[in-house]
């Protein structure tokens, strides 16, 4: 008799404790799927980001080789420089798209034609007031497939 009162005073948790106790593994369960599923989504990013990047100064290269100031004498805009292969002078890349990253030839980048372009030229003056140089500000925004823009901004002064 003495084994079966041993036995049946020797209980295990209540419902409520077992009840306490899923709920409190099955919030901290939650959490840690949460960091998990976001450094998932993200893990991706930093990727993206140096293709825009290397997009950004591969155009801001191209751009910064041309001349300051159109050499056959035909204007921005002009339909003799619209395409982008024909571009001569700094100023023709104004407003220049491109909706996937492409070569100086306009010819798609590979596996980056999920990137876009955007470029702009606008005039600066640098120096000091009495002796200003005529130069050109070129912005280069990369845009990814998640849709982040990158900007890289250079200079260019007509030495």
């Amino acid at each position: 008799m003495n084994k079966l009162n041993k036995i049946l005073n020797n209980r295990g948790g209540t419902l409520i404790e077992l009840i306490v106790a899923m709920v409190v593994i099955s919030i901290a369960l939650t959490g840690v799927l949460l960091v998990i599923n976001y450094t998932t989504l993200h893990s991706a990013d930093p990727v993206l980001r140096h293709q825009a990047i290397a997009i950004a100064e591969a155009y801001m290269e191209e751009i910064c080789l041309k001349d300051f100031a159109d050499p056959d004498g035909v204007g921005p805009g002009s339909d003799a420089e619209t395409d982008r292969d024909l571009f001569d002078d700094v100023d023709d890349y104004n407003n220049h798209v491109d909706n996937s990253a492409a070569d100086q030839n306009g010819d798609p980048i590979g596996r980056l034609v999920n990137y876009s372009v955007n470029v702009t030229v606008v005039d600066q003056q640098y120096g000091p007031d009495d002796s200003l140089i005529d130069g050109l500000r070129i912005d280069v925004t990369v845009t990814d497939p998640a849709g982040e823009r990158f900007t890289l901004t250079g200079f260019r002064a007509n030495y």
